[in-house]
């Protein structure tokens, strides 16, 4: 708890449910926010680019503008969510930055709809992305106010499992839209995109609202009543948690440790469709096996939920992290044809969601609830941050080498170092663990 007289906690208003029971409504409630804004997500990761490329002259070069503009995106979320995340733990404000960001996002979104050149459109695009990563900042503090720490693994990776298969049903229908719709309704292409931005805005709205009719925070630092009071004291507050981050070893190993395994993962996920045209794999292979990793995460995703139940949180991510660095040889010593580039969609797909899950959940349970909001803003520095890294250090070994395989192998670096501050990490959660084991 915070040394501030006026931070408080409410009480639960039910009793915990134990970790194997099935989800309650609420936690039901919260998991769905995942299956909407996951869709903007996919759209951007396979669609966006491609659009974008299409509104650039002829001599533009997309790689570079899409890369300032996903930085520029990454660099003001880490930079506004501790401050914001600060006032936020006050009570009855997370959900309002939740809104204000979501708000921003959805209505960026259909904006990339209206006809615009392609500076325009990457402003807009840049706006619709750090309102979905502001909002996202605010949805996973909000998970330690939905469930219990027992239950947060499985909550959490219910919330990206459902995340990943729910994002592919507009997915599907925009891309169906994309190639048929010219034949069908005698809209150019062009047109068919528009209106994916608009169908996808509407989706995510849907799959928003009821985490905003049922969202209660559980968990705040001061009261609306020293609202004033804890406004002006957000930069001590902070200071005060960068303290408390720097003293708590566990704490900063695994943020880390978090650092450069999901920077690593993050560049998997980036760069593989790029690797893949590099080598020659048609477009239409890598989009469906784009769509396989979403249907497999599915699953895996939930069973590692469970699996972490069973052997424990910290173990399962180290195999996570274990299993990148197979999926890393892999890919630089073996990918070649389109079928082992499926073979790749699979195997990120196993362990993807899994990570992410899990990384989330037992970050929530090392970290002073009443500050919740402001730790997951320094969360979010890492995460974003993270996003330059190691696709800097692929893009520089392959302009060194002439090789993008060995470019690929780099990020192993950055998984050994993970493992190295995992293993030297002691896990906080463990002894609470074994006590309720026994």
């Amino acid at each position: 708890m915070s040394s501030n007289p006026a931070a408080s906690t409410a009480p639960a208003t039910a009793p915990a449910s134990p970790a194997t029971a099935r989800l309650t409504k609420r936690e039901k409630q919260w998991i769905v926010y995942d299956v909407g804004n996951s869709a903007f997500v996919l759209l951007s990761t396979a669609v966006t680019p491609i659009y974008a490329q299409s509104l650039m002259p002829k001599d533009g070069n997309i790689v570079s503008a899409w890369g300032y503009a996903q930085t520029i995106a990454s660099l003001v979320i880490a930079l506004l969510m501790p401050l914001l995340g600060s006032i936020a733990d006050v009570q009855g404000m997370k959900i309002k930055f939740f809104l204000g960001f979501f708000g921003t996002g959805v209505v960026m979104c259909a904006a990339m709809a209206l006809p615009l050149t392609w500076l325009p459109f990457l402003v807009v695009y840049v706006l619709a992305t750090i309102g979905l990563n502001g909002s996202l900042t605010f949805y996973d503090s909000m998970l330690i106010d939905t469930t219990s720490n027992e239950r947060m693994d499985k909550v959490s990776s219910h919330g990206y499992g459902w995340g990943y298969v729910g994002s592919t049903v507009p997915f599907i229908a925009c891309i169906a839209l994309i190639f048929g719709g010219p034949a069908l309704f005698g809209w150019s292409t062009e047109a068919c995109t528009r209106a994916s931005f608009v169908i996808t805005a509407v989706w995510w709205v849907a799959f928003t609202v009821p985490l905003l009719t049922s969202y209660r925070q559980v968990h705040y630092r001061a009261t609306r009543e020293h609202l004033g009071a804890a406004v002006r004291g957000t930069f001590t507050e902070l200071g005060g948690t960068f303290r408390s981050i720097v003293k708590n070893r566990p704490l900063w190993m695994f943020m880390l440790a978090f650092f450069f395994y999901i920077d690593a993962v993050n560049t998997v996920i980036s760069m593989s469709t790029s690797y893949g045209a590099q080598l020659g794999i048609d477009s239409t292979q890598l989009v469906v096996a784009l769509l396989v990793t979403q249907f497999v995460a599915f699953p895996c995703a939930i069973a590692y939920g469970r699996l972490a139940g069973r052997f424990g949180c910290k173990p399962m991510i180290a195999v996570a992290v274990a299993a990148y660095m197979g999926i890393v040889f892999f890919a630089a010593f073996f990918l070649r044809t389109a079928a082992e580039f499926w073979v790749l969609a699979i195997l990120v797909g196993m362990f993807q969601g899994g990570i992410q899950a899990l990384s989330r959940s037992y970050y929530g349970k090392i970290i002073p609830k009443d500050h919740a909001n402001e730790y997951y803003g320094f969360y979010d520095i890492f995460g974003k941050t993270a996003s330059i890294l190691g696709t800097f250090l692929v893009a520089t070994t392959t302009s060194l080498t002439g090789n993008a395989s060995i470019g690929v192998l780099s990020i192993a670096v950055l998984l050994v170092v993970a493992l190295v501050f995992l293993g030297l990490q002691k896990d906080p959660t463990r002894a609470t663990r074994t006590e309720t084991a026994a």
